[in-house]
């Protein structure tokens, strides 16, 4: 009998994409993970190298140097990359689900034909929309631009913001009409050595160490008035918009963490012994093995049904959510019981179980919290 799996709704470009980025991951990628997690810095020459590989400009087009590629192919990039080190996968995340996404949507011709090359071939970019008092009710934002005729000039402070420390090229939202409440957040485009764009404090985190994790400063920064994203007062919808489909890249990232764990754990289970058995001929062991198995199949199904409508223009919303939600949990759960198959050796940096555990946490609280991913899904609910 056919075994039935979520991996056979692959077409063949898909599972050549799918290998060959699972082979730079292992190649390229596995040797630098422990530095990088311990000195809490991406390793530039990994960042040309993504770039080199096309992994930073999946969806756009071949005109503007992109790999011309589907956003279901950047969601198996992200996975794969993410089953060795989710800081990578949130890099690449970031730059194609959210700031490649956004000119691809609603840039005008001009700034596609000018940024688009940039951001396929050398230029990280960054989504710039959490405040300190602006959180999961994004749109309570500070930030303000003031129109002053041949120019916008921005003033705020933007938080947690993911790439900040290596990006050149960064998304702001900022309200242009506070008294019009949300309809007057707009969107900007700023490059980096702009006067008065500047990276505050970098934060020491939990996990996904080696993805930067910066506060953005905007003082005085003056930008030209072609610089704003799509339409006045329409930066709510950009950012809802956006984050909708950057949430499958979230749900993403946590698969591939939830099976990079598991695969270390069942490797591992098979190689060490105990009581002059290997740890895979325990029942407890079978079964704990078993039930992450069976999470994980049922979580990159959710992912894969996400993008898969996504690309195919059907409504998606709840089902990102649900992603979201649910595959965060499951790379909570496995990360910790892949972790205990170690034993004592799961609790220390040599093996790999400890780093995924850690990782794991931050899938419940970027992108919207898990909270928030539940009330989406409440509101969605026939």
């Amino acid at each position: 009998m056919t075994q039935i799996s979520a991996l056979t709704v692959l077409n063949e470009d898909e599972k050549m994409f799918q290998g060959e980025i699972a082979r730079f991951a292992q190649q390229v990628i596995k040797p630098k993970v422990l530095q990088m997690d311990e000195t809490e810095t991406m390793d530039p020459g990994l960042i040309k190298q993504l770039f080199e590989t096309g992994l930073m400009g999946i969806e756009l087009p071949e005109k503007l140097g992109g790999a011309g590629g589907s956003f279901f192919m950047a969601i198996l990039a992200i996975e794969e990359l993410s089953k060795v080190d989710p800081s990578v996968g949130v890099l690449v995340d970031v730059q194609n689900t959210l700031v490649n996404n956004i000119f691809l949507r609603y840039a005008n011709d001009a700034q596609r034909a000018k940024y688009g090359p940039m951001l396929a071939s050398s230029k990280v970019g960054c989504y710039c929309l959490t405040e300190p008092n602006s959180g999961s009710d994004a749109f309570a934002m500070k930030a303000r631009a003031y129109d002053e005729g041949s120019h916008w000039r921005l003033e705020g402070k933007k938080i947690f913001i993911t790439n900040a420390k290596e990006a050149e090229i960064f998304i702001v939202f900022a309200n242009a009409n506070p008294e019009q409440g949300y309809k007057g957040i707009t969107a900007f485009i700023v490059e980096k050595g702009t006067p008065g764009l500047a990276l505050g404090k970098k934060e020491v985190k939990l996990g996904i160490r080696a993805s930067s994790t910066c506060e953005v400063l905007l003082d005085n920064v003056k930008i030209p008035k072609e610089n704003l994203m799509g339409e006045y007062g329409k930066g709510y919808k950009i950012a809802i918009e956006t984050l909708n489909e950057g949430r499958i890249g979230i749900a993403s990232q946590m698969l591939g963490l939830a099976q990079g764990a598991f695969d270390g754990a069942l490797k591992y289970s098979k190689e060490r012994e105990q009581f002059g058995k290997q740890l895979a001929d325990f029942q407890g062991i079978q079964f704990q093995i078993s039930e992450m198995a069976t999470e994980i199949e049922a979580a990159r199904l959710m992912v894969y049904n996400a993008a898969r409508l996504k690309d195919a223009g059907l409504p998606f919303v709840k089902e990102a959510a649900m992603a979201k939600y649910f595959v965060s949990d499951v790379a909570e759960r496995v990360a910790s019981k892949a972790l205990e198959v170690y034993g004592g050796y799961g609790f220390i940096k040599e093996f790999p179980a400890e780093k995924f555990y850690r990782d794991a946490k931050i899938g419940k609280l970027y992108e919207g919290t898990s909270n928030m991913q539940l009330q989406t899904i409440f509101k969605l609910l026939d």
